[in-house]
């Protein structure tokens, strides 16, 4: 018997690369692949690509160097690249690094096996097509392997709100959901697998309306409230989510069901109507914090993140100060800032850009209202009790590494603890990104 081949994924982007990597691996499982941490070792190597940040395309190429002296050092070895910056630059990467054997993007992957049997052929492989079948369902009988007690589950790609920084719609394709029976199919198999908590992802995830079991759209919510009744999991997220989505039922819910954490990424990109208006977000910065209020109404301990771009097109001082006086009044627990950088293909890349020394001050500013507010939200859990599903063993011996049901990283000394419990711990210590404690009872069942 033949040793199986050896694949070498790196991710790079959000979490719904983590996922499509997972499933790529799956999917080369079956064509006799196994993982390896060590490109050293790979048979194949796939880069994961993200276009969101600033230039993405430079930083693969850039990658794809560093792999080179492996590859001379083995001709055998194939190189590959997935995802968005695969589907925006197909061809372009194939001639300008020849070294790389297949490009693939993420609503093709499931035909990674095919690919992979042409290249073994000598051959190049190009797919950035939008395929009509489901790579989902293509992939529903992939190897089975024990999972960890969190995990990601796609139940919708795609975006149509064609906001005029962001290169989603072109890269991902317009909103498709999935069928709620495929989704709960997938849970239950994760559940069975070791799983606890599973995080619901989509570009647009709130946008949410797959086929219900006998017929018609379920949104979110209903699905939500689906997944609340399998036994075994214990937690539900969902991420990324669009303010003129966030429906009434999805609000309610947020306070009546159990399962769902008090945990919302709910991205505003900025506080000023003017250059809301200038991105095409459709909302405005008092329709957002009025819905915040909703949302608080309905579960007062929910913490809230966002998305903040920093010197979009034409931002000036007064749209910015617009921007941090919205952080003050939502007072986030989390928040991710980023300077505008130009897409190619967007609306925003062909306007006048504001200087990039006024955004690096104005993103140092930002980010230290926001630092100030996340420090002050974890030093407030101190005295208090969370409920924490560990994870993984921490830093110092007999340490276990979990999140709370708000999103914190928690550790606790005790070597009675394993990944997949739950735990009420009560908060000790706040350090500038996690918490500390220690148990405050026997874990849960």
């Amino acid at each position: 018997m033949t040793d199986a081949k050896k694949l070498y994924i790196r991710t790079y982007g959000c979490q719904m690369n983590v996922y499509d990597s997972e499933r790529m691996a799956e999917a080369m499982g079956a064509a006799g692949y196994r993982q390896t941490d060590s490109p050293e070792d790979a048979d194949m190597i796939l880069l994961n690509t993200c276009h969101i940040r600033e230039k993405a395309a430079e930083k693969v190429y850039s990658e794809l160097g560093r792999f080179k002296p492996l590859r001379e050092a083995n001709p055998d070895l194939k190189i590959g690249v997935a995802g968005c910056v695969a589907q925006a630059e197909g061809e372009e990467i194939m001639s300008r690094q020849p070294m790389v054997d297949l490009v693939v993007g993420p609503q093709s992957y499931h035909r990674l096996p095919q690919m992979e049997a042409r290249v073994r052929d000598g051959k190049k492989a190009l797919d950035t097509d939008f395929p009509v079948e489901d790579k989902f369902d293509t992939l529903r009988n992939r190897p089975k392997a024990r999972r960890g007690p969190t995990a990601f589950l796609t139940v919708q790609e795609g975006c149509d709100k064609f906001c005029a920084f962001c290169v989603v719609p072109y890269t991902r394709g317009a909103e498709v959901s999935r069928p709620a029976t495929r989704v709960l199919e997938e849970a239950r198999d994760l559940v069975e697998r070791g799983v606890r908590e599973i995080t619901l992802l989509g570009q647009n995830v709130n946008a949410y309306h797959g086929e219900g079991p006998e017929g018609g759209d379920w949104s979110l919510a209903r699905l939500i409230w689906a997944l609340n009744d399998i036994d075994g999991l214990e937690r539900i997220r969902f991420t990324t989510s669009h303010p003129n989505d966030m429906t009434d039922d999805l609000i309610a819910a947020h306070g009546q069901c159990e399962k769902l954490m008090p945990y919302l990424h709910l991205p505003v990109q900025s506080g000023s109507d003017r250059i809301l208006k200038r991105m095409n977000r459709k909302h405005t910065a008092e329709s957002y914090l009025r819905l915040i209020e909703r949302i608080r109404a309905a579960r007062p301990d929910i913490l809230i993140s966002g998305d903040f771009i920093v010197g979009f097109p034409e931002e000036t001082e007064a749209d910015f100060r617009a921007t941090l006086d919205l952080i003050e009044e939502v007072n986030y627990g989390y928040a991710f800032s980023f300077k505008y950088s130009e897409r190619p293909g967007t609306p925003a890349a062909e306007r006048a850009q504001v200087d990039e020394d006024a955004k690096a001050e104005r993103l140092q500013r930002l980010q230290s209202l926001i630092t100030r507010q996340q420090r002050a939200v974890q030093d407030s859990m101190v005295g208090h009790n969370v409920k924490v599903l560990f994870e993984k063993s921490g830093r110092q011996p007999g340490q276990m590494v979990g999140k709370s049901e708000y999103l914190h990283a928690v550790h606790v000394s005790d070597s009675s603890l394993a990944p997949g419990e739950l735990a009420s711990v009560e908060i000790t210590e706040s350090g500038p990104n996690s918490l500390g404690g220690r148990l405050a009872r026997m874990p849960a069942a």
